[in-house]
């Protein structure tokens, strides 16, 4: 495999801004896309795939990769994290489920911190550049939307909710997350791209993403390896956002001094601190979140960093991070079969791991959340919910209703 990584201009394009870089996506049903305000990668077409199931899935992957750069032939001129041979990376929540896969794009776009690159998996370098200098096509809006339920109905949630609030009190468990699903079918097959740039306007602090038909906007970060350095965002306890600036002031200040939300919030925390202790020194966790504002929801946030200590690459350590409690619930086992016994969901790539790696190990990998499947005219989208002993049923719903919205008005827009 023939690789090439040039500089280009931004070709007066303002590739400092998220929504020019997904501009330059073709009309392709393989786009992919990681982009977080000025900085971002994009691709399309496909050079080369893998896919995996079962627990050995991250190993399986992680094998296969350090084969294929071995192997390839590779010129980098920029040699920045993110330059040279990359993959898109989507994993399953369920080690069970099919549809974990690694997508090497044939062209690549990036931009960071003023530089922008041209990554090409074969020797059309020159023919790659035309093409990026030509007007692209905008996408077609795919009409209607409608709506209906997913796997659950909402009192069919509510009720496994109660459910596992019993359990969480009767001492089964610390923690557990449930989620569910919505469906929509549209008059037009859909363009991934439309969706990305609505998610990209709408929440330009969060990691927009498309990987092999999965597309979301995610405000939680999984892990990011940069050299030496790691980094994990931990979210966990959330309040809606209103028209109101004093009245989100006011739910914040309850959010910071919740029990329930705190103590959520702190078994995300001591799981992704446990899990990271392993191959980091210097661990940095702070005693107290923080609240990260979105524009429809305001979470609680910690920041987790460590200095790495062995070597692991970015696919390595979300192995070892996945599923955080902020995903499945604590005791990690317990709630992962609790899960299994009443969500009656097949959660496919939602909350799994999503991102990018390079070949020098470094990537970014969030959690698949705001997210949903995209298939022609059909989008299922998902959203989950903490439930701790001081849970009530009716107010986990309308936390699921809320965290939709983002998904739902991409979609309307």
């Amino acid at each position: 495999m023939r690789v090439r990584t040039i500089e280009i201009a931004d070709q007066g394009a303002g590739l400092d801004d998220s929504q020019a870089l997904l501009a330059k996506l073709p009309a392709a049903t393989d786009v992919y896309a990681w982009v977080r305000g000025g900085n971002g990668l994009v691709g399309w077409g496909e050079a080369a795939r893998f896919t995996a199931s079962g627990q050995e899935r991250f190993a399986r992957a992680h094998r296969w990769w350090r084969d294929l750069v071995r192997s390839a032939d590779v010129v980098d001129d920029v040699g920045l994290p993110g330059t040279g041979p990359v993959a898109f990376a989507s994993f399953t929540f369920d080690p069970k489920a099919e549809g974990s896969v690694l997508v090497v794009p044939r062209v690549l776009l990036g931009h960071r911190d003023g530089r922008t690159w041209l990554t090409v998996v074969g020797d059309d370098v020159d023919q790659v550049l035309r093409e990026l200098a030509k007007p692209v096509a905008m996408p077609e809006h795919h009409g209607q939307a409608h709506w209906s339920d997913g796997s659950r109905t909402p009192a069919e949630y509510v009720a496994i909710v109660a459910d596992a609030v019993a359990r969480i009190t009767a001492g089964e468990l610390d923690k557990v997350v449930l989620a569910r699903d919505v469906v929509a079918t549209t008059d037009r097959p859909i363009d991934v791209r439309q969706l990305l740039q609505q998610l990209a306007h709408g929440y330009p602090d969060c990691w927009t993403f498309a990987v092999d038909g999965l597309v979301g906007a995610t405000p939680e970060m999984l892990v990011r390896r940069e050299g030496d350095r790691v980094l994990s965002r931990v979210l966990a306890g959330t309040v809606r956002r209103t028209d109101d600036l004093a009245v989100d002031d006011r739910l914040a200040a309850a959010l910071l001094t919740s029990h329930k939300d705190l103590d959520e919030h702190a078994y995300a925390v001591q799981s992704v601190a446990q899990a990271l202790g392993v191959h980091c020194t210097d661990l940095d966790v702070p005693t107290h979140p923080r609240i990260l504002t979105l524009p429809n929801v305001q979470h609680l946030a910690t920041d987790v960093r460590g200095v790495l200590a062995d070597g692991a690459p970015a696919l390595a350590l979300a192995a070892a991070l996945h599923p955080t409690a902020a995903v499945c619930g604590t005791p990690t086992e317990r709630a992962r079969s609790l899960i299994s016994d009443i969500e009656g969901l097949d959660r496919g790539r939602y909350a799994g791991p999503v991102g990018w790696i390079d070949a020098d190990g470094d990537g970014e990998l969030g959690i698949a959340l705001r997210c949903a499947e995209v298939a022609d005219n059909t989008i299922r989208a998902f959203a989950g919910c903490g439930i701790v002993a001081g849970s009530n049923p009716t107010d986990e719903l309308a936390e699921s209703q809320v965290k939709l919205v983002a998904i739902r008005d991409a979609v309307e827009s």
